[in-house]
Order: structure tokens, then C-alpha cells, then sequence
């Protein structure tokens, strides 16, 4: 069990709700759709009223028949019973209509609410949490609630069919039917004695699925460099041994559900034959009639089949609410960067000031601390330093991504934890080291930056780079297709893409995280042509790898261990001979045309 269950431990943000809270909660989605439900309700009724009306007219119409010796009432009774059906029929259809139109409105809210949560959480959390169970969450565990909730509305029809049942069974005979009621409670609390069992096997089923979604995620993303090193078996096997995973467990779930029903049948039987024996004794003894007794019998074994129904809904009603669970627990995740304000700004200068600062990815990892720094209004600041100086924190800081401790950080004078928060970002422009792009055009790209700019300005601002000379290298222009997550482009032309993305959204911060990837001469011209249009209207923070970046910017900032021990330009840097120096002769040296490898290292030669 133990092995079965690996891996499947419930996420850091999960919660437990009890079922009234989950009820309760499901229900304000239902509640929008109170007409519908009206409908559905008295259509649910009128079936129940007409199924449990069915061997009433039935029995009371062969007595009559047998009375009169009429063959006019046999075809009357034929007549009334097929209408029965039809009415049955079509008030059922009516129903699973109007049902799966409500159900879809739900999920779809839900759906709706649960990805809106998703995407307003921080860095922080994707960090932490894999995508591939949050996507499990919002797609696989709202359509197993969607499922259960319709397998509801026949248990509904089943509970009304019941009462009306146990109304007939008094009028027929009023002790038998007490004995009847005096059983009923031992079927329910054995179906209630699989509830827990049930929820908790569900819970690990949709933990399967999300592990299942998270390597095919992984495996997909990831083909490229499988195929590169040629471990294709490698990902299969992975994905098999987490598919087996989910497999085991599934049948595990459907092996408890699936032993629910027949042990209530069971139960029922054995219910069933002590009242066949105990009205059969009241028959022989006169207490009741041969012909009631039989009567009664029979719709004692149509009574036992919505309890039944009932008993056993409630443990599968648990598949519905351990997904719930885990699509409310997403909804109600915590964002970690919390504003104080809601402060409203049309425009902004950019000047940026630290003040203090400390912050830290976990109690063990500190990045920055009191660290202080002002970037003028305007200034183009580049960030240098060795491996975790801390260069990304101080740029994913001013952007929000993150919430830090003590100290501050403040834009105009404005501390940032008082803005709004979406105003503030559609101020920054923010370039990561590895561009996103989305499925379709570079156009469709670069109107990411700015949705309402017309096609005129995306292709006026492509053309302030180079002249427009890049987009000849490609098939259709704007048009061309860049392919899932920009493959069918280059790293040069992605960060073209993404460079042309922010000069049409005009930030007035701007935060690059450029690229290390090596790109030809021309290439490198044009990126470094859109980055001095950009910082030329915006203050601009550079965590550069390139020298001809660290060379246009204002400032060097020269980090280590998240303090600032160097800053001044490259050549007043490079005259210090301090730690700048070392980094320029380890990482930028290299690039500069002048530069000649030393003799007996390993230049490259063509």
C-alpha cells in the first residue's frame, strides 16, 4: 500500500473542509440557477409521483376488471399506462436536459474561478507547486464533480420516489410498513460506514490523475532534450511507472465503490425476506389479506431500490466532494505578495529606491540584506555579479513577483506595497532571460505587450530595428507562426520578439534579464538596437551577459552575496582593477573584437 501511495501526499496548501462547509459552498454556484433548479425540481417530482402511481393503477385497475368483465377498461388501462410512460419519458428527458445545461454553467464558473485563482498567484507559488496538478485541479477534478453532481439528480428522483412509497406501503399495512422504517436506518448507516473509505480513495485517485498530468507535462516539455541525449525510453518509463501508479490506485477506488451497492443489496434482501416471513405469518393468521401481503411485498422490493440508490449516492457523493476539495483548496490559496493599498498611478517616472531591504527564499536563503540602492529616474542601471549575488531577486522585487521582509522598496516616492497591483506592472516592461512566446504570429506576440495596437504600429515599431531587416529572414513577416513556445524560431528572434513586444507597450521601467545564449554579430546588433530604444524612454534594470549591454548602460552595479561592493561605469570599473574587473576578464573579455586567447588555450579554429 505503501509504494502504491509514494509520491501522492497531499500539496502544502491543501485543506480539509467538512461536508457542510463543501455543501454549502457548492450550493452558491447552483443558487445563480434557481429557476432552472425549480424546474428540474418538478420534473423530478411529477416522474417520482408517476413511477410510484404505476402498480397502484396497475392493481387497482385489474380489480376493476375483474369486477366488470369489461374489455373497454382493459383497453382504457393499456391507454393510461402508456401515457404514464410517455409523460415519464418526456419529463425525464426535460430534466437531464436542463441538468446538463446546469452542470455545464457550474463547471464553468468553477472552472473560471479556480484558473482566475491560478493565475493571480505569485513566482512563489509555481516555484513550490508543479502546473501540471494545478491543471489537474482545474480540468480533471471539476469534471468528476460535474459527473457526481448529475448522478445526483437521480438520487433525488430515487428519494422522492420513496416517500411516496412509504406512504403506499402505510395505506396497505401500517405495521408491516413501521418494520419497514425500522430497517431503513441499519441500510443507510452501513452505506454511511463506506463514506470515509470512499473519500479518501477518491482523494488519492485525483492525486494520481495530477501526477499523471505533471509527467506528461514534464515529458512533453521536456522532448527535445530527451531526444537530444536519446533517452526516450527514459520519459516512457517514468510516465509508466507514475500511469501504473494511478492505475493500481483507481482500481483500488472502484473495487470500494463498485462492493457499496451489492452489499446493500445483500442488507436488502435479507430485510426483504423478514418481512416476507413476517407478513406471510400475519396472512396465515388473518391479520392481513393474501392479495395485500402480496401487494405490499412487491412494493416493498421497488421501496428497497431508492434506498438503496440513496444510501450508496452518499458514499459516491464523496468522489464529487474530495475533487471539490481540492479545486476550493486552489481557490482559496493565499497570494504570499499582499499590497497595503490600492493606490492608483497614471503615470510614472521611475525613480526607483531600495531602502533596507531584506529578503530571503526560505529561512535558510538569504538573498539580500539592508541592502540599499536609488536608480535616477531615467537611468540605466546593469547588475553583474557571479551566480546568486542576488541580480534576478532585485528585479523579480521591483516587479511584485516576490514579497520581501523588512525594508522597502519605493517607485516615485511611492512605496509599492500601497499601488495597485495591475495598475503598477502595466507600467513595467519586463523581458525574462529565456522569452515566452504564445502559439500563433509574431504579430499576435507583440500585440501581447499592447492588445489594442493596430497592426500599423506593430509593424512601424519592428521596422525602428535595423530597418526592418529581421522580419526578411522570415517566411510571412508578422505573420509567420513562432510554434509552441517559440520553436520554430531562433533564441535571437525570440528576444527580438519580445524586445519589439515591450517597445510597443512603452514601459516607463523596463527589467531585462537578458539572454546568455550566443547570437551572431548582426543578430546581437539588432537586440542591442531595440534595447537603446527601450532604455532611452524608461528606467531600465539590466542583469546583463553581454558586453556591448553592460557597456551602453548609465551604471554598473557590481553585486556579491547581495551586497553592492562595486558600481561606477566600465571604464572606471575596469580601472579600479577590483572585483569588475575579474568578472570582465572571466565572462565579457571574450566578446570584445579585440579580444586574443592567450597562447596555448584552447581557441576554437575553423
Amino acid at each position: 500500500m505503501a509504494a502504491i501511495m509514494r509520491g501522492l501526499q497531499a500539496e502544502a496548501y491543501d485543506r480539509r473542509y467538512s461536508d457542510r462547509e463543501l455543501i454549502k459552498r457548492i450550493f452558491t454556484y447552483f443558487a445563480v440557477y434557481r429557476r432552472r433548479m425549480i424546474i428540474i425540481g418538478l420534473a423530478i417530482l411529477l416522474m417520482a409521483i408517476s413511477s410510484a402511481a404505476t402498480p397502484l393503477i396497475i392493481s387497482n385497475g385489474i380489480s376493476f376488471m375483474v369486477e366488470t368483465s369489461g374489455e373497454s377498461v382493459m383497453l382504457l388501462l393499456i391507454g393510461i399506462i402508456f401515457a404514464t410512460g410517455v409523460m415519464i419519458w418526456g419529463l425525464n428527458w426535460v430534466r437531464r436536459q436542463l441538468t446538463t445545461e446546469l452542470i455545464a454553467d457550474v463547471i464553468l464558473a468553477m472552472r473560471k474561478d479556480a484558473f482566475t485563482a491560478a493565475a493571480n498567484q505569485d513566482l512563489s507559488f509555481y516555484d513550490e507547486f508543479s502546473t501540471g496538478r494545478v491543471v489537474s485541479r482545474i480540468t480533471s477534478d471539476t469534471q468528476e464533480f460535474g459527473e457526481v453532481v448529475i448522478l445526483s439528480t437521480d438520487v433525488f428522483n430515487q428519494l422522492a420516489v420513496a416517500g411516496i412509497l412509504i406512504g403506499v406501503l402505510f395505506s396497505i399495512e401500517w405495521r408491516l410498513a413501521l418494520a419497514v422504517l425500522a430497517l431503513s436506518p441499519v441500510v443507510v448507516l452501513f452505506a454511511l460506514g463506506f463514506r470515509r473509505m470512499a473519500r479518501r480513495v477518491t482523494r488519492q485517485g485525483t492525486r494520481a490523475i495530477g501526477e499523471v498530468n505533471k509527467s506528461i507535462q514534464e515529458s512533453v516539455t521536456g522532448i527535445r532534450v530527451a531526444k537530444n541525449f536519446r533517452q526516450e525510453m527514459a520519459i516512457f518509463e517514468g510516465f509508466s511507472a507514475v500511469n501504473q501508479q494511478a492505475y493500481d490506485i483507481n482500481i483500488r477506488r472502484a473495487f470500494v465503490m463498485a462492493n457499496i451497492f451489492p452489499a446493500l443489496n445483500a442488507l436488502s434482501g435479507v430485510g426483504t425476506a423478514l418481512l416476507v416471513y413476517v407478513g406471510g405469518l400475519s396472512a396465515v393468521y388473518g391479520s392481513i389479506s393474501i392479495a395485500a401481503w402480496y401487494l405490499f411485498v412487491a412494493t416493498v422490493d421497488r421501496f428497497w431500490f431508492p434506498v438503496m440508490n440513496l444510501s450508496a449516492f452518499w458514499s459516491q457523493f464523496q468522489a464529487g466532494l474530495a475533487a471539490t476539495e481540492r479545486v476550493f483548496a486552489l481557490m482559496d490559496v493565499e497570494t504570499a505578495v499582499v499590497q497595503s493599498g490600492n493606490r492608483q498611478i497614471e503615470r510614472i517616472r521611475g525613480e526607483i529606491w531600495f531602502s533596507s531591504l531584506c529578503f530571503r527564499y526560505s529561512e535558510q536563503e538569504t538573498v539580500l540584506q539592508d541592502f540599499d540602492l536609488t536608480i535616477a529616474a531615467g537611468e540605466s542601471v546593469a547588475l553583474v555579479g557571479h551566480t546568486g549575488a542576488g541580480k534576478s531577486s532585485i528585479a523579480k522585487l521591483v516587479a511584485r513577483f516576490y514579497e520581501f521582509g523588512e525594508g522597502s522598496i519605493s517607485v516615485d516616492g511611492i512605496d509599492i506595497r500601497t499601488l495597485d497591483l495591475h495598475g503598477y506592472r502595466r507600467k513595467l516592461g519586463i523581458v525574462s532571460q529565456v522569452p515566452f512566446l504564445f502559439a500563433g504570429s509574431i504579430a499576435d506576440n507583440i500585440r501581447y505587450g499592447r492588445l489594442e495596437a493596430t497592426d500599423a504600429e506593430l509593424l512601424a515599431t519592428a521596422n525602428r530595428i535595423g530597418g526592418g531587416e529581421w522580419l526578411e529572414t522570415l517566411p510571412n513577416g508578422l505573420d509567420s507562426q513562432v510554434g509552441e513556445r517559440g520553436s520554430r524560431l531562433s533564441m535571437g528572434q525570440r528576444q527580438l520578439v519580445a524586445l519589439v513586444r515591450v517597445l510597443v507597450q512603452r514601459p516607463s521601467i523596463f527589467i531585462l534579464d537578458e539572454a546568455t545564449a550566443s547570437v551572431d554579430p548582426f543578430t546581437e546588433y539588432q537586440i542591442q538596437q531595440a534595447l537603446n530604444l527601450i532604455m532611452a524612454n524608461s528606467t531600465s534594470i539590466i542583469i546583463a551577459h553581454r558586453l556591448s549591454t553592460v557597456r551602453s548602460a548609465d551604471r554598473i552595479i557590481v553585486l556579491r552575496q547581495g551586497q553592492i561592493i562595486e558600481e561606477g561605469s566600465h571604464m572606471h570599473l575596469i580601472a579600479q582593477e577590483g572585483h569588475y574587473a575579474d568578472l570582465y576578464d572571466t565572462y565579457f573579455r571574450h566578446q570584445s573584437p579585440k579580444y586574443q586567447p592567450a597562447a596555448g588555450s584552447f581557441a576554437h579554429t575553423s
